[in-house]
């Protein structure tokens, strides 16, 4: 098998080491996604649009030096749309910097992936634990994220749990937005005139 994996061509070869991986995947003990890493032509692989990750450019400058120097450590966590488009969840920094052309060169154009399979607002909510781990994220982003994943019908305690937060955030980022439709799932332990005065007023 090996011998005719290296007659191959890039493209075949690659296709034919990401079926093997899959192959092994379905056999392992593990059901960590990290099991699993396939690498993806970078033109199928797109950002999503409410990460409110933020990198100085410094920290940019640092991540291009480590995966240069010691190449790519971690994969780039994303989400099977179809199988041209995978979105990201997690790692847009990363995938920012393999499209950099002396980066993109010596990985012929690839990213390494880890999919991931959840529905919409979970992928929000694993995105934004990844971004509070690392300390970066974006306030107002945030508040608009709290606001979005409260219209999904999200209860301030689901908030908290899923996204590490305490109640006096969630209200706090809910507050930014100023729309009251935000506390549409708030459970209030007060009146509605007293809870709409204090924070709106």
């Amino acid at each position: 098998m090996t011998q005719l994996i290296k007659t191959m061509r890039l493209h075949e070869k690659v296709q034919a080491l990401n079926k093997i991986r899959r192959a092994l995947s379905e056999c392992s003990p593990f059901q960590d996604p990290v099991d699993l890493v396939e690498w993806i032509p970078a033109q199928k692989v797109q950002a999503n649009d409410y990460n409110p990750n933020k990198v100085a450019p410094d920290e940019m400058e640092l991540l291009y030096t480590s995966i240069r120097l010691d190449d790519f450590t971690q994969p780039i966590v994303s989400y099977r749309i179809d199988n041209d488009h995978y979105e990201i969840t997690d790692g847009f920094h990363r995938n920012k910097i393999g499209r950099y052309p002396e980066i993109a060169r010596k990985r012929h154009g690839y990213l390494p992936l880890t999919i991931i399979d959840k529905p919409l607002d979970e992928r929000i909510g694993s995105t934004i634990r990844h971004n509070r781990a690392r300390g970066t994220h974006q306030i107002r982003s945030m508040s608009e994220i709290v606001v979005g994943l409260a219209s999904m019908g999200w209860s301030d305690a689901k908030i908290e749990k899923n996204l590490g937060m305490e109640l006096d955030e969630v209200i706090r980022l809910k507050q930014i937005s100023g729309l009251k439709e935000a506390f549409q799932n708030h459970e209030f332990s007060k009146s509605w005139n007293e809870f709409e005065y204090k924070y709106f007023k």
